[in-house]
């Protein structure tokens, strides 16, 4: 494990103005020139804020962008899940000290070892054996988005730990991008709050990388639609002609969830969009 000063920090951790004293390191921490990404979300996170999480961190695949995360349980760890899929470098900020015995939580000792086998790190200001407290999680949100460009909120109640995160960031002066959800979900309090204030709606991976300033390679969009899911390909199938979203569920026979989700899911990858009340091939 190594110790960091603040002049070793990552750039824009250097820049905020309660920088940390110094930091203890596991693995590896990519170069500055990379675009860091801060994904946080709710714990009781539903079907369609995993699938949102998992298909907008895919989409973000060969493009030189870092997923930071809270190694927390929920959307926390389907973002750092995610990333090592998508063959993204990750890190983890974990509530505790690195210690294999206080490392919070527990339960993810084994995605903290894949991490950092994957050439990612996990990075605390704790002592190596400090366990997490409640007052150390909000304290490690700040590290989270003072070392990121910006910070992407996936689902979030009223009284979420995550709104902190995504506070730090706007004092920071970073980017807060949400991605709208439910009306009906108490998971969109934080998220329709934040468009509210200005947050940048995220639908797709494209909006990730224009707030980015990267251009995404529309060939390489393309080239995902030859390894569709057997109902996305039911989908691409039935909108050979645009059918209303109702007609589309219909002929579908999915479980209605299952078929929103999936949905969800195609629109955030871009592959599908409604227009003038009817769903057709984007």
């Amino acid at each position: 494990m190594d110790i960091l000063t603040k002049e070793q920090f990552p750039q824009l951790l250097q820049e905020i103005n309660d920088p940390p004293k110094k930091l203890h390191v596991k693995g590896k921490l990519p170069e500055d020139d990379m675009k860091f990404l801060c994904v946080v979300g709710s714990r009781k996170y539903s079907p369609y804020g995993k699938e949102a999480c998992k298909t907008l961190i895919e989409g973000l695949r060969g493009y030189d962008v870092v997923i930071v995360s809270g190694l927390a349980l929920g959307i926390d760890g389907i973002a750092h899940e995610a990333a090592l899929d998508a063959g993204l470098t990750t890190i983890a900020v974990p509530g505790s000290g690195l210690g294999d015995d206080v490392l919070y939580p527990s339960t993810h000792k084994n995605l903290a070892k894949r991490i950092l086998d994957a050439g990612g790190a996990l990075i605390s200001e704790f002592e190596e054996n400090f366990r997490a407290t409640s007052y150390s999680f909000p304290q490690r949100n700040r590290i989270m988005a003072g070392m990121s460009h910006a910070t992407l909120i996936i689902e979030a109640e009223e009284k979420s730990g995550t709104l902190i995160t995504s506070k730090f960031a706007t004092e920071y002066n970073r980017d807060v991008l949400t991605v709208p959800a439910s009306i009906f979900s108490d998971n969109s309090y934080g998220p329709h709050m934040l468009l509210r204030l200005g947050a940048t709606p995220v639908t797709s991976s494209e909006d990730i990388l224009e707030a980015f300033g990267l251009k995404a390679d529309v060939g390489q969009q393309k080239l995902k639609l030859e390894d569709l899911s057997s109902d996305e390909k039911k989908v691409v199938e039935i909108l050979k002609n645009p059918v209303s979203r109702d007609e589309l569920v219909a002929r579908l026979g999915l479980p209605i969830q299952k078929a929103n989700v999936t949905l969800s899911a195609m629109e955030i990858k871009g592959i599908i969009k409604e227009s003038m009340g009817e769903m057709r091939i984007k």
